[in-house]
């Protein structure tokens, strides 16, 4: 028997936790997740679009993997709009595809739905992690099944994102938020974004959500500040124990606005 050290069945624990399954379809990659109460946005109804992203930098970044294996990919950016507020429950459907493969970025898209009525879609774009000692698993499989695992409580508790002022939230590193690269998952800078612009919105969800990452968050706490005029917000992601510096711009707009 294989004994797994503890440290790496941690390792993403929260992004499995919103129990979402890939499986190939011909050329294109389609993911699938039933939405809980967990995922909403605080003092709604609403699927929050941070989740969304999250989905699609799963679907996108396993549809590179297939081309930039075994060396890990890295997410460029990723853009997620929605055409009105997404629902509360039923199942997310995701598709993905392909658009570009270069020599170094790699260009996917993807669209979201549920009961059919399509909810959202949005691109994201890769490069290979600089490092290449980094690789991914060599089992690694682009199909994820489907595990039992849910998430416990409300996903930004659950990733102990704080709001800590009006416009400021801090995201602690975490074992159970790392990604293959050893740096906070994207998504969760996802979280970390939409919290900050939300927080200045009580009651309001994010129609747009567009993530440019440009430093991988390896130390932590991160610290998200965002400004918001006329529903149109501006985020700055630092790593605060890697001399602050400046890993994600995000750029939200709410439905309100």
């Amino acid at each position: 028997m294989t004994i797994v050290p503890s440290s790496l069945e941690e390792r993403g624990r929260i992004l499995r936790e919103l129990g979402f399954a890939t499986r190939r379809v011909g050329e294109e990659l389609h993911g699938c997740a039933e939405i809980t109460p967990e995922m909403h946005v605080p003092g709604t109804t609403v699927l929050r679009t941070s989740v969304l992203a999250t989905w699609a930098d799963t679907v996108s970044g396993l549809l590179a993997s297939l081309v930039m294996g075994p060396r890990v990919p890295v997410t460029l950016e990723l853009d997620v709009g929605l055409y009105r507020p997404a629902p509360g429950t039923g199942e997310v459907r995701a598709v993905g595809r392909t658009v570009k493969v270069g020599r170094s970025v790699f260009v996917a898209e993807f669209e979201f739905s549920v009961d059919a009525e399509p909810i959202a879609l949005g691109a994201a774009s890769f490069m290979v992690a600089p490092d290449p000692d980094v690789q991914l698993p060599p089992q690694l499989s682009v199909e994820l099944p489907a595990t039992g695992e849910r998430l416990p409580m409300p996903l930004a508790e659950r990733a102990r994102c704080e709001r800590v002022a009006p416009g400021t939230v801090v995201l602690p590193r975490s074992m159970e938020g790392l990604n293959a690269s050893d740096t906070i998952n994207g998504g969760l800078i996802a979280l970390a974004a939409e919290e900050a612009v939300l927080s200045l919105a009580p009651g309001d969800t994010l129609s747009f959500l567009g993530l440019r990452y440009l430093l991988g968050a390896r130390v932590g706490p991160v610290v998200a500040r965002a400004r918001l005029h006329e529903g149109l917000g501006r985020v700055e992601l630092r790593d605060s124990g890697n001399d602050n510096r400046l890993t994600t711009l995000a750029t939200a707009r709410t439905f309100g606005g």
